[in-house]
């Protein structure tokens, strides 16, 4: 099994920064993709970022230029670190594992809410 725990949302105002994290545990290896998402009220979940076990990038339009996803192999850690933060950034984030075998993973969502 894998487990992930996320952290680092909260309040911000327009024009901030953010980083999220995510701390995956357990049955790593089978790790192929880490991706970060978001869904807002009355929306669909959405692709924010994604990196694979390789490193290479992927970058919904909206986060272009602003966000950065990273990951850290000896902590089992991904990062999302949000720039340039708009209100309609406000949503939760959600942490997310594609394995080579089994489900998705999800970790539990962490609120970012940017207004001043």
């Amino acid at each position: 099994q894998v487990q992930l725990v996320e952290s680092g949302g909260g309040l911000v105002q327009p024009g901030g920064s953010l980083r999220l994290s995510c701390a995956a545990s357990g049955s790593i290896f089978n790790i192929i993709i880490m991706g970060w998402y978001r869904q807002a009220p009355g929306k669909q979940r959405e692709l924010v970022a994604a990196i694979t076990s390789g490193g290479s990038t992927n970058y919904a339009d909206s986060a272009k230029g602003r966000f950065t996803i990273s990951r850290d192999n000896a902590k089992n850690t991904v990062y999302l670190q949000m720039n340039s933060l708009k209100p309609e950034d406000t949503a939760v984030y959600y942490c997310n594992a594609k394995r080579v075998i089994g489900s998705d993973v999800w970790a539990q969502g962490t609120q970012v809410t940017v207004s001043s």
